[in-house]
């Protein structure tokens, strides 16, 4: 686990409230899907002096070269604050053999279900066998998401152990997500542009196509001054 927690970048006009993990715990394992979202989740936590490690699980991202972008993204932005991270498993053929037969489920649908099922269960038995007690995860903070549909799943997971719970704090509340943006500015992370699934990735396509807009181009979009990103 990691040690003494330094302080986060201060955050101009904003005063973090004080966090507190569920059981007064203050190490926690945090799963994380991207930099973007991960980024105002990691600071919120060392503002409140929790020690958390990051737990990087995330078979379903595809292609390849995203799921490399994503992840060195992620370990740039811990390495700056000094936080642990693990790098899990690109254990993609499970991933679809997980959500087969349900290629054509729409967005937040149970395709989505069983892919957070499968991360956060990975995630919750690393920190059974670790001795984490507290799991989250960055997921929710996204405006793509369904919180309640993350937070069933992360619930479900962290119920196969006896000493394990998952925290369901709403990253979102109080100018979360736009803090997100802010932070992913800042550090000018890579701005990926659909969820992280093959699914995804085509649906995104489809929906782009029939605006006239160009297919997504893996590695062009980086935040910036002027970018939004539009995944997650």
């Amino acid at each position: 686990m990691s040690s003494e927690a330094p302080q986060p970048p201060p955050v101009p006009d904003f005063e973090r409230p004080v966090l507190h993990a569920p059981g007064g715990e203050k190490d926690v394992l945090l799963h994380s899907c991207c930099a973007p979202c991960a980024g105002e989740v990691m600071e919120a936590m060392l503002a409140s002096g929790i020690r958390y490690t990051i737990y990087f699980y995330n078979p379903n991202i595809h292609p390849r070269e995203e799921y490399e972008l994503r992840k060195t993204e992620n370990i740039r932005f811990a390495e700056k604050l000094g936080i642990p991270f693990v790098d899990a498993d690109y254990d993609t053929d499970n991933w679809f053999a997980r959500v087969k037969g349900m290629e054509w489920a729409p967005e937040k649908g149970e395709r989505c279900t069983a892919c957070f099922d499968m991360r956060f269960e990975r995630t919750a038995l690393y920190a059974h066998e670790n001795g984490f007690k507290v799991i989250t995860s960055c997921l929710g903070l996204s405006r793509w998401k369904d919180m309640n549909q993350i937070n069933a799943s992360g619930v479900r997971a962290a119920a196969r152990y006896a000493d394990v719970s998952y925290w369901t704090h709403n990253w979102r509340k109080k100018g979360g997500a736009d803090r997100m943006l802010d932070i992913s500015k800042r550090e000018e992370f890579y701005a990926q542009q659909y969820c992280g699934c093959v699914y995804s990735l085509r649906d995104t396509n489809k929906w782009r196509t029939s605006q006239g807009r160009d297919k997504v181009v893996i590695g062009k979009d980086w935040y910036g001054a002027d970018s939004k990103g539009e995944g997650g």
